[in-house]
């Protein structure tokens, strides 16, 4: 049985500490099927694959290389972080599956706790539902004088964020899609804002599972549209594409990590996926 790991990571430039990183994920016993950096978020999303009772530990050995590398007080990025190993979700690509992810992810939660000496917050199924969003909300600053308050509590680790490694967010949950629409030129930061707010959940034309934020790319001179699907099975991308250009051009695609084939069924012919190979970034191409 195989369970996949996401961590992300915040660092996006360093190669050398990018490349250790994933070098302590594999040491610790997970295969590394995917790495996707990006220096204007800051941010590497590794995808590993190992069957439970190895993804646990290889997930707190990364964690603790992240926090030897990374000083959250000097962090820079667009994209939303509290935490030098940010978010170690445990994916399950089936129901049959549910049950060991869970499990897994909750060894893995105590074992990072344990491994880095940082509080772990729980999301999703895993804390009746809170999101990611609700967590950074603020930054990691407001996360860590929210823990100090006592109005938040870890579910595991310390009860204050790491002096340099901040906290750690995780969760169980089925494959999501992490993807990136880039606007033209003629859009602003405020445009790609806006747009984040009309197609996410709970926005004016919200698509149900959708996370979105606008962000602007200092090498590409130009705004983003940053996503995450969180029910591909519902919401294709060629939906999201449709949904994004009824506001503005849209002059290329993005995809964060791997996804499964059928979320680019009737995917727009006409606008290009950075760097997209099916053979290396579909689910189905790299996993029986």
């Amino acid at each position: 049985m195989t369970l996949l790991g996401v961590p992300n990571v915040s660092e996006g430039r360093d190669q050398g500490a990018i490349a250790a990183i994933g070098g302590a994920f594999e040491a610790g016993g997970a295969r590394l099927l995917d790495l996707h950096v990006d220096p204007d978020h800051n941010r590497s999303v590794y995808t590993l694959a190992a069957p439970p009772g190895r993804l646990a530990p290889a997930l707190a050995a990364g964690a603790r290389e992240a926090a030897k590398r990374i000083d959250m007080n000097r962090h820079t990025g667009v994209h939303p972080c509290v935490g030098a190993l940010d978010v170690a979700p445990v994916v399950h690509l089936d129901q049959a599956r549910r049950g060991p992810a869970v499990a897994e992810a909750l060894v893995a939660a105590d074992e990072i706790a344990r491994a880095i000496g940082a509080p772990v917050l729980l999301y999703g199924v895993l804390a009746g539902g809170r999101t990611r969003a609700e967590l950074r909300e603020g930054g990691a600053g407001a996360l860590a004088r929210r823990l100090e308050a006592g109005e938040l509590r870890p579910d595991f680790g310390p009860a204050r964020a790491h002096r340099t490694a901040g906290a750690v967010l995780v969760t169980a949950r089925p494959p999501l899609v992490a993807f990136n629409l880039l606007l033209t030129t003629r859009s602003t930061l405020d445009d790609a804002r806006d747009i984040a707010a009309a197609v996410r959940e709970g926005g004016p034309e919200g698509l149900p599972g959708v996370r979105a934020i606008g962000v602007w790319l200092a090498h590409e001179r130009a705004a983003q549209v940053s996503l995450n699907v969180e029910r591909p099975d519902e919401i294709p991308l060629a939906a999201i594409v449709d949904a994004v250009r009824r506001h503005a051009p849209v002059s290329a695609a993005e995809l964060v990590g791997l996804a499964p084939r059928r979320a680019f069924d009737g995917f727009p012919s006409d606008l290009p996926i950075h760097g997209f190979d099916p053979e290396r970034h579909l689910l189905e191409s790299l996993l029986d």
